[in-house]
């Protein structure tokens, strides 16, 4: 549907009628070729935001999916890159992408749920890409409150957002109606999918971090087109 070696529509439909888990072990063998992979050149622009190579003891991609995180984390990193994801089939996909160099970072792929998550002042850096539509809002303040207890003082939460649309734009709409019908597809069918846009957006993400424990720098005119109006997030935890 996205590439000659993407999904079909079919297999697209019978991944939104899975639980959210279960879409994306299904989808795994092809998610680099859709586009809700974050592209690998948005990332490398990230970086540097970030810091420079091997200047950090140690990072975790927080919904990992393949891994993409993972590689734009690895040469910051002098220890350990750690990927969490709840879907088996996507980390045995990032394992596959990601060899091994006994000269770099470790890497780990850990199963497990960005809502309860088994570490605690571990990490200098935790991001997450691609992944906050999965977040329900009733979700935000637990998400939260796990990545500022997997943070060290001083640790940072980096992401990538935008400004609330206007309601007059035709993107505004498109995901209303798009969230609409997810809604509508849970009301009659389980398990759930849980993937919803217009999450974590400015400004009101700023204040969610802050009541957190956050200090809160966004970064505009990071992208080119047409993901211009992108921002990244680099939230500090209070040290």
């Amino acid at each position: 549907m996205f590439h000659p070696q993407g999904p079909t529509f079919w297999e697209l439909a019978r991944q939104a009628l899975s639980s959210t888990q279960r879409g994306y072990d299904l989808l795994a063998p092809k998610f680099d070729y859709t586009p809700f992979r974050t592209p690998d050149p948005l990332l490398e622009l990230v970086a540097p935001l970030i810091g420079a190579p091997q200047t950090i003891d140690s990072a975790i991609d927080l919904c990992c999916g393949t891994g993409a995180g993972m590689k734009m984390l690895r040469p910051l990193c002098r220890e350990r890159v750690v990927g969490l994801d709840f879907s088996h089939g996507m980390l045995d996909v990032a394992r596959e992408l990601l060899s091994e160099d006994p000269e770099k970072a470790k890497l780990e792929f850990v199963h497990g749920d960005a809502l309860n998550l088994p570490f605690e002042n571990e990490f200098d850096v935790a991001v997450c890409f691609g992944a906050l539509g999965h977040i329900l809002r009733r979700d935000e303040t637990t998400f939260l409150k796990q990545i500022a207890k997997a943070l060290r003082p001083g640790g940072r939460f980096v992401f990538i957002t935008a400004h609330r649309p206007s309601r007059l734009s035709v993107i505004y709409w498109l995901a209303r109606s798009f969230n609409a019908a997810m809604h509508l597809r849970n009301a009659f069918l389980k398990p759930h999918f849980v993937m919803f846009y217009l999450t974590f957006l400015l400004p009101d993400v700023t204040k969610l971090l802050e009541a957190h424990g956050f200090h809160v720098a966004i970064h505009e005119s990071v992208f080119p087109k047409p993901y211009h109006q992108a921002c990244v997030v680099v939230a500090t935890l209070e040290a």
